[in-house]
């Protein structure tokens, strides 16, 4: 007789488990580069500042744009004008800019873009043609700049416009007509600009008369929180971007006059560069 030998079966192995790592072939290549990808993605928007007025505003040494201003500091980082504006209002992708809907309490940094054009360059191998870009941002309430940038593709063109314009924000002074009741809502005094053949006038308009000019002109004045104001324009005024920049130096010059109001002397601030040298020289 044989014996017969009962087999008994053997306990399942546990199963390795499910590790979320990219494997080998097309779909792990790419898994794994979008990967890279992202986190190179994350890099670039991490801020590191290169200048000592960026080094201040981030570590929040200086807490206002209008400390910026106050003593004449030059921004070469288009990032510090992002610190202080870092939420952007709500609108509807594709949608017309309406100005009666823009936010006008100071807290967001509205940006449009106001001309793109095509230019062209005559070189041996023939025509080189670029866009150029305008782009207007402001605040509307004191705080307005204008870029300027041609690239050979239209989206680069607009990035480098609005980049532009935060380099250039300067801040605007309002002012009253007749008695100081309310906000400022006009220019303090008449103010010229030029630029090219443009000239534009601003003179200060009573409450409730609205922004009399161009198209062009009630945009820049409303970015830049004036609400009454009668102008006019001398020129090539087709030229857009000459009338917008004309527009941008005249209301820049409203800092330039001494008014009476501004007579009584004031304690002079060190700079923020000499009130934090030591950390300036440490870090």
């Amino acid at each position: 007789m044989t014996d017969v030998v009962e087999k008994v079966p053997k306990p399942d192995a546990p199963k390795p488990e499910a590790k979320h790592e990219t494997g080998f072939g097309p779909r792990g290549n790419a898994q794994r580069q979008k990967n890279q990808r992202r986190q190179r993605d994350q890099e670039k928007d991490k801020w590191v500042p290169l200048t000592k007025l960026g080094r201040l505003v981030q570590d929040r040494k200086i807490t206002t744009m209008n400390e910026i201003f106050l003593h004449s500091l030059k921004i070469r980082e288009f990032q510090i004008v992002d610190f202080f504006y870092p939420d952007k209002q709500n609108s509807a992708p594709g949608q017309r800019l309406n100005l009666s809907s823009l936010d006008t309490s100071g807290g967001y940094l509205h940006e449009t873009v106001m001309k793109i054009c095509p230019v062209q360059k005559q070189t041996v191998a023939g025509q080189r043609t670029r866009f150029k870009a305008f782009a207007l941002i402001g605040n509307c309430m004191g705080q307005v700049g204008i870029g300027v940038k041609c690239a050979k593709e239209v989206a680069g063109a607009i990035r480098g416009a609005i980049i532009a314009a935060k380099l250039n924000i300067a801040p605007i002074r309002r002012g009253y007509w007749g008695n100081r009741i309310g906000d400022a809502h006009t220019i303090p005094m008449k103010l010229s600009g030029s630029c090219g053949s443009v000239r534009v006038r601003l003179i200060p308009a009573p409450r409730g008369s609205g922004i009399i000019g161009s198209p062009i002109t009630k945009k820049v004045l409303f970015f830049a929180g004036v609400h009454d104001c009668f102008s006019g324009a001398s020129g090539a005024t087709k030229t857009s971007g000459n009338f917008m920049m004309a527009t941008f130096y005249a209301l820049k010059k409203s800092h330039s006059f001494l008014t009476p109001d501004l007579w009584e002397s004031e304690k002079l601030e060190l700079s923020p560069f000499d009130m934090n040298s030591e950390f300036l020289a440490t870090k």
